[in-house]
C-alpha cells in the first residue's frame, strides 16, 4: 500500500461525552515520527441521505423536505435523510428515511456512493442513494422533533441554487454531486 508512511496508528480512545446524537472521544494516537498526541473524535451513527426523483408532468424534479436546523439557526431545504437504527443496514435506513419523511415509497433505490461527512474529526459515513419509481402513501411518520414539510422542486432549481439559501446543508451538495456524475454516465 503506498502512502503508508503518512499513517498514524491509534493506541487507545476513550468516552469524554455522551449525548442522543453523538459522543466524543479522546483518541491517543502514534504518529509517523512516532510521537503521541491526543486528538478529539465525534463518533455518531452512520446516515442515509436520500436523492428521490419524481416524474412530473413538467419534468424530473426533487421531492425535498424543509427543515430548520439548529446549528445555523436557519430553514434548509434537504433532501430526505437521517441516522441508521441499530442493526439496520444502509439501503433500509435510506428507504425507512423517504418514508417517514416524505411520505413517498421508492420502487428502486441505487448506491450512489459514501463519504465521511469530515474525515478530520468525526468517525462515521453518510450513504447516498437514488430513489427512483416513487409511489405517494398515505401520511409521513416523523420523529418526535422533526417538523418538515415536502417540496417537489425542478432539478434545475437545485441545480442552480445549491451553496445558496435556502440549500445551505453541505452534504447535500455532495448529494447532488453523486446524483450529477450517475447521470452523465446513465444518459
Amino acid at each position: 500500500m503506498r502512502h503508508t508512511h503518512l499513517a498514524w496508528s491509534e493506541e487507545a480512545r476513550r468516552e469524554v461525552f455522551t449525548c442522543p446524537v453523538f459522543s466524543v472521544k479522546e483518541s491517543a494516537c502514534r504518529s509517523p515520527d512516532n510521537e503521541l498526541r491526543l486528538f478529539t473524535v465525534l463518533d455518531t451513527p452512520d446516515w442515509a441521505i436520500v436523492v428521490p426523483v419524481l416524474t412530473t408532468p413538467r419534468g424530473k424534479a426533487f421531492v425535498m423536505v424543509r427543515q430548520w436546523r439548529h446549528g445555523a439557526q436557519e430553514l434548509s431545504l434537504e433532501f430526505p435523510g437521517g441516522v441508521f437504527e441499530k442493526g439496520e443496514d444502509a439501503q433500509a435506513a435510506a428507504a425507512r428515511e423517504l418514508r417517514e419523511e416524505t411520505a413517498f415509497e421508492a420502487g428502486t433505490i441505487t448506491s450512489l456512493g459514501v463519504c465521511n461527512p469530515n474525515p478530520a474529526i468525526m468517525a462515521n459515513r453518510v450513504h447516498f442513494f437514488l430513489a427512483e419509481d416513487l409511489k405517494p402513501l398515505e401520511t409521513q411518520d416523523l420523529d418526535e422533533n422533526e417538523y418538515v414539510e415536502v417540496e417537489i422542486v425542478p432539478i434545475q432549481e437545485v441545480l442552480q441554487s445549491m451553496g445558496q439559501a435556502p440549500y445551505i446543508h453541505a452534504l447535500m451538495g455532495s448529494a447532488l454531486a453523486l446524483f450529477s456524475k450517475r447521470s452523465l454516465f446513465h444518459l
